[in-house]
């Protein structure tokens, strides 16, 4: 009896942990314009497979924001907004710096693709450095629960689960008071023949 007890719990603590960090990660989703950054890494998913083997398409990347952008060497990646305003995460192949603006500029590759990047990127347009972390597919499910569907059924779903729970509990606890308070029924008497 007491298993059981520990077992549901176990069970009630980690659906309301699981409820819990759900709506923080819609919450800080929504509240960061879609991409959430924990203890100063921004995390960002990954929509192409310029970087695969390495970086998966649909995975998670944990990126470094802020510093000198000029630092950056051959073989460090980066992440820097293109012409168009989107995102890219590449390695280094050439890194120059120039002298008189003092501004870096770097040649970049994907490393599944067969040539370097046409256009090099200028230090200023540099958001953050890969900090070499990524978590495969976890992308898919972020894009999920920052859309609209998403961010309905994250928040009912683990809702009515912890419902259904409440009432699943107070329906046996109601059952167990039933059965004990049940008037018992006095010893049956069998007639014996004489």
């Amino acid at each position: 009896m007491k298993i059981k007890k520990w077992i549901n719990n176990v069970l009630s603590t980690v659906m309301l942990l699981v409820f819990i960090l759900l709506v923080a990660a819609v919450v800080v989703s929504k509240s960061s314009g879609g991409e959430p950054s924990f203890f100063g890494y921004e995390i960002k998913t990954v929509l192409s497979g310029s970087m695969e083997p390495g970086i998966q398409t649909g995975s998670i990347v944990a990126l470094k924001p802020g510093g000198d952008m000029n630092r950056f060497q051959k073989g460090d990646v980066i992440t820097f907004k293109s012409e168009d305003n989107i995102l890219i995460t590449h390695r280094i192949v050439e890194a120059t710096l120039n002298s008189s603006t003092g501004e870096a500029i770097y040649r970049t590759k994907g490393d599944n693709n067969d040539a370097p990047d046409m256009n090099p990127v200028s230090s200023a347009n540099v958001v953050a450095q890969y900090t070499g972390t990524t978590i495969p597919y976890v992308g898919y499910a972020m894009n999920f629960a920052v859309s609209k569907a998403g961010s309905v059924i994250l928040m009912i779903v683990p809702g009515l689960m912890l419902l259904l729970y409440a009432l699943y509990s107070s329906w046996k606890a109601l059952s167990a008071l039933e059965k004990k308070n049940a008037p018992l029924s006095p010893p049956s008497v069998t007639e014996t023949p004489q």
